[in-house]
């Protein structure tokens, strides 16, 4: 188990520093790349499998006993967003690999595989680590690794979004290493499991303060509302391969980290009206942006932001069926969100923008593209039978289960925003991919196959549906994934598995 828990960080870190060795020899970085992600995505599947039930597995690193050693610990929501995570990685390093081949990016791959590999050991380090400490390094990891990749082909507008993001970022850190230091002063230890246990004595004043403190470190890396400017402006001016990972993962791996600390350490502080305001703000704030963007990157941008506060308002419940409806909520965003962002990759190699006002009839340019925009985004909308649709059903069940007045306004302000994303996915349809071609598009098109470059287009869209098909996976195996969430849920709100797996030293 020692092994299998190393897996998600060892493997990657080892990757990068070899690809970093290869950076001469592109294509045995490419195949090095790409076997570190097979085998993470391997070891999370083990994981997966073995947490299925209910069980908590732990680890403690150099043999030194928790709470003084560094742990690493995997429960069935971990080991769910470990498994998905590092699909989502692989067919992303996959769709950039045939975007390099094709001679389609400006990227320096060199550069790109080893911080890449970086970047998934932090989000892999974020999700299994079983301290306040070792949680801020996976984050300082993952978004380090992020500085470097979102200035990948720098050019003005790159270069002002990574100023954006890099301070956000790092004010966030700043908080996040005072909430460290305020919990290690109030408990002397920053092992979740031993500050889960002692935490009940400190004065429930201070808890609060604690909890609402970790709630805004969190939730500016969330990108929840008021907290969110910074998202629209950093991740569209990206490339497309940095972006679809950005809006999939970072903003995933906070919310994770959102639920494991308000339920693991702040369960006796009860937050939730706070969270639900919040939620209710973030989503129509979020869709109300996304409907005035005239760029399709952009619009997608602030959907991301929108539904964030699904999540928010799930956990805000703080019952197993509210945090249930939030797993499942997150495995769908997670691959909805990184198939749109990748489609408009693809737009952009079609067409060399994503502005709406320049774009028509991309059905005819390609069908293919046409079919994977439409199906995550009717996912996104929440439209039967597809993933998003279970997802919102699960969690205004869970808000109709729960009552109270504030609830039934959040179950309102996210049926609203529903409707208002498959407006905005509408408008994007029938100005961008209705109609009849512009002269200009047809052109690229023809300059594309000119070029000899229509091989690698054409591994992109086989990647980018690949992508699709994991994403009607999701949606047609959403008994399964609601009963692992339903298990997740439990042992999230439970608590005892958790604490006992770390420092009674082994599985439940």
């Amino acid at each position: 188990m020692n092994v299998l828990l190393a897996i998600p960080l060892v493997v990657p870190l080892l990757g990068a520093a070899v690809t970093l060795l290869l950076r001469a020899a592109p294509r045995a970085q490419r195949i090095t790349s790409t076997l570190t992600l097979a085998g993470v995505v391997a070891g999370a599947a083990l994981l997966v499998a073995r947490t299925a039930d209910g069980d908590v597995v732990a680890s403690q690193a150099g043999g030194w006993a928790a709470p003084l050693g560094i742990t690493l610990v995997a429960d069935p929501l971990a080991a769910l967003l470990l498994l998905v995570s590092s699909v989502v990685l692989l067919i992303v390093l996959l769709y950039a690999i045939g975007q390099d081949i094709g001679g389609l990016s400006r990227a320096t791959p060199q550069v790109f595989h080893p911080v890449y590999l970086v970047l998934t050991a932090g989000v892999c380090l974020s999700f299994i680590a079983g301290d306040l400490f070792n949680l801020f390094v996976g984050f300082e990891i993952m978004l380090t690794a992020s500085y470097t990749l979102i200035t990948q082909a720098p050019t003005r507008a790159r270069v002002r979004a990574s100023m954006i993001y890099t301070v956000v970022s790092l004010t966030s850190s700043i908080l996040f290493l005072t909430g460290i230091a305020l919990v290690y002063a109030l408990t002397g230890t920053v092992n979740m499991a031993d500050i889960a246990e002692k935490l009940g004595a400190a004065p429930p004043a201070l808890r609060m303060v604690l909890a609402l403190l970790f709630f805004v470190v969190f939730g500016i890396k969330a990108a929840i509302v008021p907290m969110h400017f910074w998202l629209p402006d950093s991740y569209p001016v990206a490339l497309t391969r940095i972006s679809a990972i950005f809006a999939a993962l970072l903003t995933k791996v906070a919310v994770y980290a959102i639920i494991r600390t308000q339920t693991l350490l702040f369960v006796r502080d009860d937050i939730s009206a706070v969270m639900l305001w919040v939620a209710i703000a973030t989503m129509v704030v979020g869709i109300l942006g996304a409907l005035v963007q005239d760029d399709i990157n952009r619009v997608m941008s602030f959907a991301l932001v929108s539904h964030i506060g699904f999540m928010i308002f799930g956990l805000a419940l703080n019952t197993v069926a509210g945090i249930a409806g939030v797993v499942i909520y997150l495995v769908h965003h997670i691959v909805v969100q990184a198939t749109l962002f990748l489609v408009n990759g693809l737009v952009r190699q079609y067409v060399g923008h994503t502005s709406l006002r320049a774009i028509r009839g991309l059905t005819t340019v390609s069908p293919a593209l046409a079919l994977f925009f439409f199906l995550p985004a009717l996912s996104l909308a929440g439209l039967p039978p597809m993933s998003g649709f279970v997802a919102k059903v699960a969690l205004f069940e869970a808000g109709v289960a729960a009552g109270g007045w504030l609830v039934y306004l959040g179950i309102a302000a996210g049926v609203l925003t529903s409707l208002l994303t498959l407006m905005a996915i509408f408008r994007i349809w029938t100005r961008a991919f209705w109609g009849t071609p512009l002269p200009d598009m047809v052109e690229a098109k023809a300059q594309l196959r000119r070029g000899g470059n229509l091989g690698g287009l054409r591994f992109m869209t086989a990647m980018t549906g690949v992508m699709v098909a994991v994403g009607l996976v999701v949606a047609a195996a959403a008994g399964p994934l609601a009963d692992l969430s339903f298990v997740a849920a439990h042992d999230l709100l439970d608590g005892r598995a958790y604490v006992q797996a770390v420092l009674g030293g082994g599985a439940r």
